[in-house]
């Protein structure tokens, strides 16, 4: 039978021993110091420490963190530029050796936050300091790479590594924005202005091709159409030679005056010059002498003929 003098000493050793009780939340370790020094990690779950002796020196979360900066950085040609982005980090993995440096690297969280945030915008200043304002807005992922390659071996070095850096903003000073405003303004201006004169002169040059060709068509038509008039009254001469020329030849076989016959034809000649020709004024031979003269020669074509 347990003396009641002993109860005491029985809840007393009861309390300590529940004490020695830990309970490790999922995604995070507890490190165990002894006496100020470095003993064991505790994994997530219940665990057991020594009462008194042993002591939680710090709960590490393996889980991934973020945090939002907001900083500004100079470029080459001293226009001012606002950086906001947004960090995501995390511890390398659960092993001793990582937890050690995490738990004992910094005297606490917030020292390791100011350092890690300082180091990123540090890195970013140091590049962006290399660049030109017009080039900025477009190397977002070359800050990021940047940024990764300067602080990775630094962060190991810390237990963590860098998940992720995203540059959600990227802002430059009013007067400068206005500025960029009036260069693209003015750029599209000019681009504008040479896409109209390129269409006016493309616009003149077909017009003037255009014309050129109705020019060359017509000019060619009127070639066609003069040789075909003289074609024309050449045949018309031909014709009516040939018929003058068989006229006098008929009239000569039966004997008869061709003059009368050759006289005909040629008033008819006459009248047909007048009736068909487009001109103000014909000029013919009319007088006894003239006609004798063009008779003789028709009648010389008569020989000719015959021979």
């Amino acid at each position: 039978m347990i003396s009641y003098s002993f109860i005491p000493f029985l809840i007393f050793g009861l309390i300590i021993l529940f004490s020695g009780l830990v309970t490790v939340q999922q995604g995070t370790v507890a490190v165990i110091t002894m006496f100020g020094k470095y003993r064991r990690v505790l994994q997530p779950g219940l665990n057991f420490k020594i009462p008194i002796l042993e002591q939680i020196f710090k709960r590490v979360s393996i889980q991934n963190r973020s945090a939002e900066l907001e900083f500004m950085a100079i470029t080459i040609d001293q226009a001012n530029v606002n950086f906001k982005a947004m960090l995501l980090y995390s511890v390398i993995d659960g092993t001793e050796e990582t937890i050690k440096k995490v738990a004992f690297k910094f005297i606490d969280d917030r020292n390791f936050m100011q350092t890690l945030v300082r180091s990123i915008e540090g890195s970013i200043r140091a590049f962006v300091a290399t660049k030109k304002q017009s080039e900025i807005l477009l190397l977002r992922k070359e800050i990021v790479d940047e940024v990764k390659d300067h602080l990775d071996s630094t962060l190991a070095d810390w237990g963590f590594h860098l998940l992720d850096l995203q540059l959600n903003d990227i802002a430059f000073d009013e007067a400068i924005m206005r500025s960029m405003a009036q260069v693209v303004a003015s750029s599209n201006l000019k681009a504008a202005a040479e896409n109209e004169g390129q269409a006016l002169l493309i616009t003149k040059t077909k017009a003037a091709e255009a014309e050129g060709n109705a020019i060359k068509i017509q000019a060619q038509a009127e070639k066609e159409a003069a040789q075909l008039r003289g074609q024309g009254v050449a045949l018309f001469r031909e014709e009516v030679a040939k018929g003058m020329a068989i006229a006098a030849k008929e009239m000569e076989e039966a004997k008869l005056d061709s003059s009368l016959v050759m006289f005909s034809i040629w008033t008819e000649s006459i009248k047909h010059f007048a009736e068909q020709g487009k001109g103000n004024v014909i000029f013919l031979d009319g007088s006894v002498d003239g006609m004798e003269k063009t008779l003789k020669q028709i009648q010389g074509m008569n020989l000719l003929d015959k021979k």
